[in-house]
This record gives C-alpha cells, sequence and structure tokens, in this order.
C-alpha cells in the first residue's frame, strides 16, 4: 500500500512539473504569425486597432460634432428607421405607409437590401429569410423608387466621412475641394459629415415624410421632444430633426460581436484553423489591408476594380427604365468630374457580407469567393476601365485555390456578426410592421 501511494505521489510531481513547462493555452504558430502581422500594419498599435467600440460607448464611436449622439436620439432614430409610418409621401397614394429606410437596409440582410436593387415604394414582400423586396406587378415602373446600385450596408458607416458609392454626400474629409459639385446638396454646404447628408437627402429621395402631423398621429411627439430639446418646436418635429435621429442610430450599427472581433479582444477559439489562416492572408501577401483597415476594415478612398454596373449583365434586375446611368456608371468621377477619379468606387466594410447574395457595385456577383477570385485573376468585367485605372492590387496577388477558399472561409465567417437583431426595435409606436407593412411584408414578417 505504501508503496503505490508513494507511486501515486510521483506522478503527480511529474504531471506538476509538465504543466509548469507546457502552458496550456500557448499560441500557435498561425496566431503568432498574425499578431506580428497586424502589429506591423497598424503600426504598432496591434489589436486594438481593428477593434470596434461598444454601441452604447458614445465617446468612442466617430461622429460629427454637428449631430452628437445622445441616447434620446438613438433610441428615436432607431424606431423611425424602421417605421413605415414614414412613408408618408408616395408617387401613388395607394402606397403610403408601406417602406420604411430599412426597407433597403434591413437587420437579416446586414443592413443592405438583400438584392441586386432595392426598392422602396413599388416593392412588395419582405422574404422569408429577410432577402430582400420584389416588384409589385401592379406598380407603374415609372414611380418605383428603385436604386441604381446595389445598396451598401449600413454596418460600421460611423468610419467614413462621405457617403454613397461615389462619396458626394458629406461636406468634410476627402469632399473638401468638391464645392462646385454641391449645387443640390444644401446639407454639403452647411458641413453635415456623411451619414447625416445621406440621411437627410434619403428623406427626400426615397419618399419619407415626419413633420409634426407624423409626431402626432404615431405617437412619436415626446421622444422627438427627448431628443431635440435644445430646438424651437418649430424645428422640432421636421424631416431635419428626424435624419438627424436616424443618422445617430445608424452610427452605432457596429458589427462588434463578429468572431474576429472576439478573437482581437482575446478569444482565440472564435475563428476556425482556416479563418486564421485567412486572416494572415488579408493582412500580408492577399493585401487586401490596403484598402481595408481599421476597425471597420475599410479606408476612406475610392479604387477602380472594373466591375460591372447594374445594367451590365447583373441578374434579377428589377427595373431599369427609370434610371439614370451616365454619372453612376462613372463612379467617383461622375461627382467630381475629374477623369482620374472615373470608375472609382468607394471602399466597403466586409463585415457581414455573408448575409447579402449579391456582391460589387452593380451586384456582379454571387459569392464571396467569386470576388475574390476576381481580384485575383485580375480580368475586369468592365472593358472601359483600363489597366492603368485599375486597382495596383487588381490581379497581382497569385493566390492559390486553397488560399482563396481561407480567404473566403475569414471574410464569410469571422467577418460575421450573427447577432444584428439587437440593432431592432421590439415594436414601433405606429404599431405598424417593419420593415415594411404591405400585405405580403406582413405575411412574411409573422405581422399577420
Amino acid at each position: 500500500m505504501k508503496k503505490l501511494l508513494l507511486l501515486i505521489t510521483i506522478a503527480l510531481l511529474i504531471s506538476c512539473q509538465q504543466d509548469d513547462y507546457i502552458p496550456i493555452n500557448e499560441p500557435t504558430a498561425i496566431e503568432l504569425r498574425l499578431e506580428s502581422v497586424l502589429n506591423t500594419v497598424s503600426g504598432g498599435e496591434g489589436n486594438s486597432f481593428f477593434i470596434l467600440p461598444e454601441s452604447d460607448d458614445f465617446k468612442a464611436i466617430p461622429q460629427d460634432s454637428k449631430n452628437p449622439l445622445t441616447k434620446e436620439k438613438i433610441a428615436l432614430g432607431k424606431l423611425l428607421l424602421h417605421d413605415p409610418a414614414t412613408g408618408g409621401n408616395p408617387k401613388n397614394s395607394d402606397n403610403a405607409h408601406q417602406y420604411s429606410c430599412a426597407s433597403c437596409h434591413a437587420a437579416p440582410s446586414g443592413f443592405s437590401s438583400g438584392k441586386v436593387q432595392g426598392i422602396g415604394e413599388g416593392g412588395m414582400g419582405f422574404g422569408l429569410f429577410g432577402e430582400g423586396r420584389i416588384l409589385n406587378p401592379q406598380s407603374d415602373s415609372e414611380l418605383v423608387d428603385v436604386q441604381p446600385l446595389r445598396s451598401p450596408s449600413l454596418l460600421n458607416l460611423a468610419y467614413q466621412d462621405v457617403m454613397l458609392w461615389d462619396g458626394k454626400f458629406g461636406g468634410t474629409g476627402i469632399n473638401k475641394g468638391t464645392e462646385a459639385q454641391w449645387e443640390n446638396i444644401p446639407e454639403n454646404k452647411m458641413g453635415f459629415e456623411g451619414v447625416e447628408v445621406q440621411a437627410m437627402q434619403g428623406l427626400k429621395t426615397h419618399r419619407l415624410k415626419m413633420d409634426e402631423d407624423f409626431a402626432d398621429t404615431y405617437g412619436y411627439r415626446k421622444l422627438f421632444d427627448e431628443a431635440f430639446p435644445e430646438l424651437d418646436e418649430k424645428e422640432r418635429y421636421t424631416d431635419k430633426s428626424a435624419a438627424l435621429a436616424i443618422a445617430a442610430f445608424e452610427r452605432t450599427l457596429l458589427a462588434n460581436r463578429a468572431p474576429w472581433q472576439n478573437y482581437l479582444k482575446g478569444d482565440k477559439n472564435a475563428m476556425s484553423d482556416d479563418q486564421k489562416r485567412g486572416a494572415l492572408l488579408f493582412f500580408s501577401s492577399a493585401k487586401c489591408y490596403e484598402c481595408h483597415n481599421g476597425p471597420a476594415l475599410k479606408d476612406k478612398k475610392f479604387h477602380a476594380w472594373g466591375m460591372a454596373d447594374i445594367n451590365e449583365g447583373s441578374e434579377n434586375v428589377i427595373v431599369q427604365a427609370t434610371m439614370n446611368m451616365a454619372n453612376t456608371a462613372l463612379g467617383r468621377g461622375g461627382f467630381t468630374k475629374n477623369p482620374a477619379d472615373n470608375y472609382k468606387f468607394k471602399t466597403p466594410t466586409l463585415y457581414n457580407l455573408a448575409d447579402n447574395p449579391v456582391y460589387g457595385h452593380g451586384g456582379s456577383f454571387n459569392s464571396i469567393r467569386e470576388v475574390i477570385a476576381y481580384k485575383n485573376d485580375g480580368k475586369a468585367q468592365k472593358t472601359e476601365v483600363s489597366e492603368f485605372q485599375l486597382a495596383e492590387q487588381f490581379g497581382n496577388l497569385n493566390l492559390s485555390h486553397a488560399e482563396i477558399d481561407d480567404l473566403t472561409a475569414f471574410i464569410t465567417h469571422a467577418l460575421r456578426d450573427p447577432e444584428l437583431e439587437r440593432y431592432e426595435p421590439q415594436a414601433l409606436n405606429s404599431g405598424m410592421c417593419f420593415p415594411n407593412n404591405d400585405i405580403p411584408s406582413r405575411k412574411d414578417c409573422g405581422c399577420d
């Protein structure tokens, strides 16, 4: 018996000694390499350079000094963005109060439209999985509110100075020097940033209406009072103040629960091995980080990738007759009138791309892997774009099929925040179904 106890004691001592020399959570080689490249591309800041703040950490979220974030303003904006009661200025009165901002920017589709073209007025349905509205066959195509470019996501837009694919909305940052092109953008002249200008312009473009009658009819007066106590009542219940509330809410739409974010915060099990390999490629030889960097994984610049426009072979195009493609096809150049900017489009965030079935400003790709392979191959879809205009990373990557697979895994899964429903309201003051209130949408969303 004593001999047995002695053997057990020796075994325990050996085990303890082994534990002293073999740390349980020792970083793997791939994790050490990833740590090194992140430190390099962040200028020595490391993981913290890429971490998105919490949505209620207002001091850490980039904001417009003319529209400071407050919880009251954000609470109002959250409701207004989703409420079809705001759809009060349709061209066809039968479509009143059937659509909202979220018709083209819904949480289930990563706050994008889920389609090649987003539809406000003139659309119907939401899709069983939030895959987007379809054209109402009874609608007059001349009256349909449809997008000439794929609707960008609202996620992480606090990290950009200007809005739209061509960046024309915003009177600060990169738009300094473009004042000659602001004739129809008075909000730029007021010095608002792009998020705020987009919200104000969007209400007019997409036939939304929020005034004192709206506030009283649908129970929003108290929320406007709480959000804008500094404003005179004549200015408080207006489209402008409503837009500023919506913009404030939009700035809090951060994909900060994605596996990549959790990994950066210390959870090394948040990503799989192929996702870690993809992350290492992303920030090294694949050169993705050269355009996709920082917390939102995007720069504030414009690049030409030669992708097709929405009327150049995109599948499932809804309406073309009402679209003016002359300027939108030129991207940034259509706005600045500078030929050097032609065919350049704003760098988008890469978070929650997996929630969308189409990619590129014209929706000309059907998978994330297709886009990566396209950039790797370097054969432009749009033949008008010369090789001198194309981004220098285009076609100069030499990625293997396995590397493309790993990059796809990282972007598809590690950059997807699975809990975006936290940004949806539980109910609306109007009592309507959101994000749309037409009969097919009400069925799709379980409101009936």
